[in-house]
């Protein structure tokens, strides 16, 4: 079984041909791969991490296209579902200046909001050691129940839980919702990975460690925080530190918090196969690990697209080993 198993919407991202526009003015769009927790599967994969992904799909082209994406990159998709009754979720992303985004989803409803309770198999999680979730698959039933029983399967097993609000106002009823939906995950996760901007939508904090604990006081283990360029920042119980970024030519910010995320992950597993959870680390380990994220979330925004744009460990190496000489 996979030692890390994500949660969530598998989608396509149609991507304007054209940068610099807003999506009305988008002259045409191009395909690709998307949803955050599948992006976060493939980046694992690439790295060298035996990833799984649960979700479902629709029982069309761009439902087969998606599992063909993921199982291509090394995932595994044995619980990557199809639904008979919704279409595959679309994306619709436009490339504004600096790397950022204009974009609008199609999904009402879409087939991964179709994920039941029973579609979890507790097998499957019985042997994972990090389970990873988003939001969006907590705003609507049946989704809703089944991410939470998945989450709750895994950590029974003691799993590492780990969660990314991945704040996307415009699906949920209000702003209310949504901050209350993303404080329910926080509070029993052992990691989450936020933006500056949603540690203080779900915390009210402005100051970043007033917000960071907040969220250590919900029960979290480790917080880390993306900076965009200027890297990221974690915090514990007992430490805390930023780690710088790395200087690139950004092209597009799409799927950069995946990437971190993903490196995150991959730069915990070896200390969890040795028998060290997330509070047993040194500040050198945090360090090292979210050098790591950091990397990975660098080399994503060189290129256009996600999925294409993901590193693998020897791209992530080598951007590390030429930063030390």
């Amino acid at each position: 079984m996979p030692d890390i198993v994500t949660l969530g919407e598998a989608l396509i991202d149609l991507v304007s041909t054209q940068s610099g526009v807003s999506l009305a003015e988008a002259p045409g769009f191009v395909r690709a791969a998307g949803g955050a927790p599948a992006n976060v599967a493939v980046a694992l994969a690439r790295l060298g991490n035996s990833a799984g992904f649960i979700g479902k799909v629709g029982a069309d082209p761009f439902g087969d296209f998606l599992r063909r994406t993921l199982s291509d990159e090394g995932v595994d998709t044995s619980c990557m579902l199809s639904e008979e009754s919704a279409r595959t979720a679309l994306a619709f992303v436009s490339l504004m200046g600096e790397g950022e985004r204009d974009f609008v989803f199609y999904r009402n409803p879409s087939a991964d909001m179709f994920l039941a309770e029973s579609d979890i198999d507790a097998g499957y999680l019985a042997d994972c050691r990090i389970f990873h979730h988003g939001s969006i698959s907590l705003i609507t039933e049946p989704n809703r129940t089944a991410t939470w029983v998945a989450r709750q399967t895994a950590a029974s097993a003691d799993a590492v839980i780990s969660y990314d609000p991945n704040i996307r106002l415009s699906l949920w009823p209000d702003a209310e919702d949504a901050r209350a939906g993303a404080r329910e995950a926080v509070t029993g996760a052992h990691l989450i990975k936020v933006s500056t901007e949603e540690l203080t939508f779900i915390t009210g904090h402005e100051d970043r460690d007033r917000g960071c604990d907040a969220v250590l006081e919900m029960g979290v283990k480790l917080v880390t925080v993306t900076l965009g360029a200027a890297g990221s920042y974690y915090k514990t119980a007992a430490v805390s530190g930023r780690v710088p970024g790395f200087k690139v030519d950004v092209v597009d910010t799409t799927g950069a918090g995946d990437a971190f995320a993903a490196g995150v992950l991959s730069g915990l597993v070896p200390f969890l196969k040795q028998g060290r959870g997330i509070c047993d680390l040194e500040q050198d380990d945090y360090y090292r690990i979210l050098r790591l994220a950091n990397a990975v979330g660098a080399l994503v925004t060189t290129e256009r697209g996600v999925i294409p744009s993901l590193p693998t460990r020897a791209e992530v190496e080598g951007m590390l080993e030429a930063a030390l000489s």
